[in-house]
């Protein structure tokens, strides 16, 4: 590849995906096996984003070879890798197009969302308690909801066969993660875990409003000899 298609530029991937990486587990603070889990899946995407972006078109590539002339404006060049906006025929700088703007909201929101839960996860594990404000107070898991948030918005700037591929995948593998995660917090909160699931979605936000049961009791790990959050505690609770 020469330099004016701008591929070809390995040191350029390799640095991308590590300043990428680096940056979002400042966000998300790895600690538990788990976590690296997600992290390693995020990983994954973001070398083979970087790959296609400064490495080599494998999608521009195999696209060129089966459209062949029916879509001229296709080649084997890096603008050429902006595949939506050159559907939507933007013909300006493909870094300021709508398109591109929608991406650096949506992995703003990403990296905002992924910070944010951090903080109330944090505080709520000092306090042994369980985490149900802030982000937590609308999702389950905002911290992989941050990370599917930047991936979409990869996506929508620089969309690939490998990333389009890998997206369900890695969606998959979050599923997977939080539904271990939420069973080993349901051991430890029981019943307020119950609750709160109950009313907050996984990852999604739901724009029902839904009636919420008082978050005083939530904030108590529940031991053999502990007064349970019932449903009566609850109610006078609703009352105070």
């Amino acid at each position: 590849m020469n330099a004016e298609n701008a591929y070809g530029l390995w040191p350029l991937v390799g640095l991308s995906s590590v300043i990428l990486v680096v940056f979002a587990a400042s966000f998300f603070h790895p600690k538990t096996t788990r976590d690296w889990r997600a992290m390693g899946a995020f990983s994954a995407f973001a070398v083979a984003l970087f790959t296609e972006m400064y490495g080599f078109p494998l999608t521009i590539y195999l696209l060129t070879g089966w459209l062949g002339d029916r879509v001229p404006w296709l080649n084997l060049t890096h603008n050429s890798g902006h595949l939506l906006n050159d559907l939507v025929g933007w013909k300006g700088d493909a870094h300021v197009s709508p398109l591109h703007l929608v991406s650096y909201a949506l992995i703003g929101a990403g990296f905002w969302l992924i910070a944010a839960a951090w903080r109330r996860l944090w505080a709520a594990a000092r306090a042994g308690g369980l985490a149900t404000d802030g982000p937590y107070r609308h999702i389950r898991h905002p911290q992989y909801s941050g990370f599917l948030l930047i991936m979409v918005g990869f996506l929508v700037q620089w969309p690939t066969i490998p990333t389009l591929i890998m997206f369900p995948i890695l969606v998959a593998i979050y599923r997977r993660l939080a539904i271990g995660e939420e069973r080993e917090v349901a051991a430890r909160f029981p019943e307020a875990w119950n609750d709160y699931a109950a009313v907050t979605p996984r990852f999604l936000p739901s724009w029902r409003r839904r009636s919420r049961p008082s978050p005083t009791c939530w904030d108590r790990p529940v031991e053999p000899r502990s007064i349970r959050c019932t449903s009566a505690t609850r109610a006078q609770n609703s009352r105070r």
